[in-house]
């Protein structure tokens, strides 16, 4: 979401928002194990207040009584009764704070782990559309605005707002004239908060946006340093920074003039209510009306509602930071999870796996009405134990029909089958643990290269005995070896060696060897790889190959083929042209009798000429990787070579 999205949607929320009250209630399944604790925090914060406005009533006493008199032995007891309720205060305060902390940390906890379990769950279409600074300043400043509220806006606003009545109340009690001056003084500031919730509003959802925005802005200029610095950009950088930057500055300098406002027209209204009550209050004194004890009391319960009533317009503020939080928080979480389980899943078979594309069509839900879906009723059978490789000019879908095979997308309509079996009534875990995939675009984690290799058999991690750990050694040996990746060995640590992050410390042709070492070790019924191959030199590449057709030989494979070199591994080629597969046939069938296969092998290839099955050299090599690997008599493709 760009800059300019988020003032939409800002404005769009300024008009039809929704009631703070009503948002703010959505906190609900968030905060339902913390009610008794906030609720005794409540009562013990009352509590304190009712104490210090206690205060007043035993001063008023001590001037009217122990005072006139000049009796030590009355006005000792009174002054170590005030001590003793400023010690209780205190106390109740300490304890309230006590209360209220765990139930912030409860919600902050739930909160994060709900935003960060339904980005999981969400299609690869939201996070093409969604900046990451924008989901993680949801997913980190705005839950913690929400936790201070929790632990301390929420109970003070709740305590203040019974202070005051309270306060009031004592207020008309000590004088109904003096109350009713202090009163009608007071009450501009309900104006003055309505005008300020009206104005504030709209300026904390942008200043939020924006820092999101800014947040994106850092996170685009780390991850492409290495760019950056090639071309001499670091100033472009800077200067995207700096603007959106000032933008925040501005419209944070905007709250503050608000907030400065409203507190300004506060004080203002406090003074003069204090300043006529006092006038009243001398006059009543002169008159007999009420006593110095009343009028001393009256002034010390006006001055035990000072803090309630400054701090209504800090609360306000962090009441209405809170709200604008929520808001983006479920902006996330009420996007809809396209890609559901099953209500009543299936088992899938436990066979060689056949993986089967019928009258497949696919087209992105954001896509504009009436636009061409980019796969029409596609129909593609890859046989058990059977490697095909697709094929396609660059946009035509190839990717995104990998995607589908684990339903990174779900298909608009038509079916895909694994063993029989749709994929849509199997369990996810089950679908993924079954069908493997290795991408162009490698992405590894901030981890050992022992776990991201293991990534998909967490069972291997942390094995448990002395032959489960050999069994994940071997596996593990086993894998890199068949990605070429030996390199791994030489790291600093070796498999226990921490990468940067996503692998960035490596080169491409390292990070592609790692994902497709993550693919075998899986020991997948299905291998999908999405040109896993691109990044690599000639000769390792052709190495790898080598070992992959070892792997290969029963293992059921749809490999995505840039490189005419990759479709060598392949029995079967199928050609993908206009959202639909045009022609399927082993590599010299289509060479002899398709001229769209002709062109995209030459467009490919720097040669346009036929492409023979394998050089001399090729077959050397692919004899000494079969010498290497060894003869695997009755194999299971990649269940026999990793057992």
């Amino acid at each position: 979401m760009t800059s300019s999205d988020s003032a939409a949607v800002a404005a769009d929320d300024s008009i039809r928002r929704p009631r703070t009250v009503s948002t703010l209630l959505r906190l609900h399944p968030f905060v339902k194990g913390s009610y008794t604790r906030l609720t005794l925090g409540i009562i013990d914060a009352i509590i304190g207040a009712l104490v210090a406005l206690a205060i007043p009533v035993v001063l008023s006493w001590i001037v009217d009584g122990p005072l006139t008199t000049n009796d030590p032995a009355q006005i000792f007891p009174a002054v170590g009764l005030i001590a003793a309720l400023g010690v209780l205060e205190a106390i109740l305060i300490a304890l309230r704070r006590w209360l209220v902390l765990k139930p912030g940390t409860h919600v902050d906890g739930a909160m994060r782990k709900a935003i960060h379990n339904h980005l999981q769950q969400l299609p690869l279409a939201f996070h093409d559309k969604w900046q990451s600074g924008q989901l993680l300043s949801r997913a980190m400043s705005d839950i913690s605005t929400v936790r201070r509220w929790i632990s301390f806006g929420f109970v003070m606003l709740t305590v203040n707002v019974i202070t005051i009545v309270a306060g009031f109340t004592m207020l008309f009690v000590w004088n109904p004239v003096m109350g009713a001056v202090f009163t009608v003084c007071s009450l501009p500031m309900l104006f003055f908060g309505v005008r300020f919730e009206l104005r504030y509003f709209s300026l904390s959802r942008s200043a939020q946006d924006q820092a999101g925005d800014v947040a994106t802005n850092v996170e685009e200029s780390v991850h492409g340093i290495r760019v950056l610095k090639a071309f001499g950009r670091s100033t472009f950088a800077l200067d995207g920074f700096s603007a959106r930057a000032k933008r925040l500055r501005i419209t944070e300098t905007s709250k503050g003039v608000v907030i400065g406002n409203f507190t300004l027209g506060l004080t203002v209204l406090e003074s003069v209510a204090y300043a006529l009550s006092l006038v009243a209050g001398i006059y009543l004194v002169s008159t007999g009306g009420i006593t110095v004890g009343v009028l001393f009391a009256f002034f010390t319960t006006a001055a035990v509602l000072r803090w309630p009533l400054d701090s209504i317009g800090f609360l306000l503020q962090l009441t209405i930071d809170a709200r604008t939080a929520l808001d983006r928080f479920f902006e996330v979480i009420d996007e809809p999870v396209r890609v559901e389980e099953a209500v009543d899943p299936k088992e899938l078979p436990a066979e060689s796996g056949s993986l089967v594309f019928e009258n497949v069509s696919f087209g992105f839900a954001d896509a504009p009405e009436g636009a061409t879906p980019l796969l029409r009723n596609l129909t593609l059978e890859v046989r058990p134990g059977e490697t095909m490789a697709l094929v396609g000019l660059t946009g035509s879908g190839k990717t995104t029909l990998t995607g589908l095979t684990t339903r990174l997308y779900d298909v608009t309509s038509g079916r895909i089958l694994v063993d029989g079996v749709d994929i849509r009534d199997a369990r996810l875990a089950d679908l993924r643990s079954r069908v493997a995939m290795a991408f162009e675009d490698a992405t590894l984690f901030s981890m050992s290269v022992r776990e991201n290799v293991l990534l998909g058999r967490p069972d291997l991690v942390f094995p448990e005995g002395e032959v489960d750990k050999a069994n994940a050694e071997h596996l593990l040996a086993q894998a890199i070896t068949i990605a070429q990746a030996d390199f791994v060995y030489s790291l600093p640590e070796g498999v226990d060696t921490k990468i940067g992050e996503e692998g960035l410390s490596l080169s491409g042709g390292q990070r592609q060897r790692l994902a497709l070492a993550r693919a075998i070790v899986t020991q997948p019924a299905v291998l999908v790889l999405d040109d896993p191959l691109s990044a690599l030199d000639v000769t390792t590449e052709q190495q790898v190959e080598a070992a992959l057709r070892q792997v290969l030989a029963t293992t059921t494979a749809l490999i995505v083929a840039h490189r005419p070199s990759t479709v060598m591994l392949a029995d079967r080629v199928a050609v993908l042209h206009e959202g639909r597969i045009a022609e399927v046939g082993t590599h010299a069938e289509l060479m002899a009798r398709s001229a769209l296969y002709q062109h995209i092998i030459s467009s490919e290839s720097n040669e346009p000429e036929d492409i023979p099955d394998a050089t001399a050299e090729n077959e050397a090599i692919i004899e000494a990787g079969a010498e290497q690997l060894g003869e695997v008599e009755g194999s299971d493709g990649i269940r026999g070579l990793l057992p």
